[in-house]
């Protein structure tokens, strides 16, 4: 096998992980098996760099989803799943990063910030009667959360509480 086969197999199979639907860790697996063991497969031999690669589209698919479900703009469209998929798929990407002994550092940032944005969005949508909460899972779960991902309550807003379901 060429350089260049080897490479454009390679690309092909990021592609496949980047644009991987809701579970970018099976597809991670699936393009691995397939480019080192299936009979069907070229039988190769990853090198640490070619896997790092396959990891990091698997790792940024994986970001997309989590902060998918934060995006206001989400709320109507069919794909949106509210908060609760958020956590649920957080904690999907924590355990990929350890499974491949990796980490996203700083990513936690971003997900309280783009949570932080949502529930005033929220808010302000509720309050002015634009629509009906869309926060679907308990205080305490966005308690948790709010401590897995260091987020100080005074840049919530005032009654952030009032938008979970009783």
């Amino acid at each position: 096998m060429t350089p260049e086969e080897r490479g454009s197999l390679l690309e092909e199979e990021i592609l496949i992980v980047r644009h991987s639907g809701e579970i970018p860790e099976i597809a991670l697996y699936s393009s691995i098996y397939y480019l080192t063991e299936d009979s069907d497969g070229p039988g190769i031999n990853l090198h640490e760099h070619e896997l790092q690669s396959l990891y990091d589209v698997a790792i940024e698919r994986a970001c997309e989803i989590v902060l998918r479900d934060l995006d206001p703009d989400n709320r109507d469209l069919g794909m949106y799943r509210g908060p609760a998929r958020t956590i649920y798929n957080w904690h999907r990407l924590q355990d990929l990063c350890r499974r491949i002994n990796r980490d996203c550092p700083g990513f936690e940032k971003t997900v309280a910030s783009a949570l932080i944005s949502f529930l005033h969005r929220e808010m302000e949508d509720v309050q002015s009667s634009v629509r009906c909460s869309t926060v679907n899972c308990r205080v305490s779960d966005l308690q948790s959360f709010f401590e897995e991902l260091c987020i100080d309550l005074k840049k919530l807003p005032a009654d952030w509480v009032s938008l979970c379901p009783k």
